[in-house]
């Protein structure tokens, strides 16, 4: 009896003794994972940027050369991405197929919306960037020049959804000044104008930026 009396406390001593390791490696590892950082998106110190300009977009409208110009802006995060935001209109003629006694009436389109970038290597002299347009616009027509009216809507402007993916290259002129060019795709979701549809309004574009800032 005495003798299973003493085993049974070497037991439980050594459970003891096992459970306080146990707890003690438990607390260690608390206090090293205490002690590591939250992993984030951006680690270290975060630089901060911005930059605007013009933009010039060459594309094809209801099968006619049209041309597209309008500015963007944009937050830069260390340099490489970019949250920002643009807009663009046509300026060029382009028929919207729809005849009258004053002659044909000519295309209004214009869009715009959220922009995303992420640039590659931004310190090389040359360096490309992919990016993408989330937003809408509004697509109608107008009373041609002739028209005495002037140039009232003859149809009321659809809100149509566009998403525009691109890639960019770019040029380090000065330490403010960045000249890109590159190529889109134009994609246009929610025409009901009779005469217009949503591929004709869909399409590449020859890109070209003027970008000024601190990058």
């Amino acid at each position: 009896m005495q003798y299973a009396s003493d085993l049974t406390r070497i037991g439980s001593t050594a459970m003891i003794k096992r459970i306080i390791l146990i707890i003690g490696s438990l607390a260690a590892m608390t206090v090293v994972a205490t002690g590591q950082e939250a992993e984030t998106l951006f680690a270290g110190e975060v630089v901060h940027g911005g930059f605007g300009g013009p933009v010039l977009k060459a594309s094809t409208v209801n099968g006619s050369p049209a041309l597209f110009v309008g500015g963007r802006g944009g937050w830069i995060i260390n340099h490489s991405f970019i949250l920002g935001g643009g807009g663009y209109g046509l300026v060029t003629n382009v028929d919207a197929r729809v005849p009258s006694v004053y002659g044909d009436r000519r295309l209004a389109f214009g869009y715009g919306g959220v922009e995303m970038e992420y640039v590659h290597d931004w310190d090389r002299l040359i360096h490309v960037s992919v990016m993408l347009l989330i937003g809408g616009g509004g697509v109608g027509y107008q009373a041609s020049v002739d028209d005495p009216r002037g140039s009232n809507y003859d149809h009321p402007m659809d809100e149509v959804f566009v998403l525009e993916p691109a890639v960019e290259a770019h040029l380090n002129v000065t330490e403010f000044f960045r000249l890109s060019a590159g190529v889109a795709y134009r994609y246009v979701n929610g025409v009901t104008t009779p005469t217009t549809s949503n591929a004709s309004l869909s399409g590449g574009s020859a890109v070209m930026t003027f970008r000024f800032g601190e990058f």
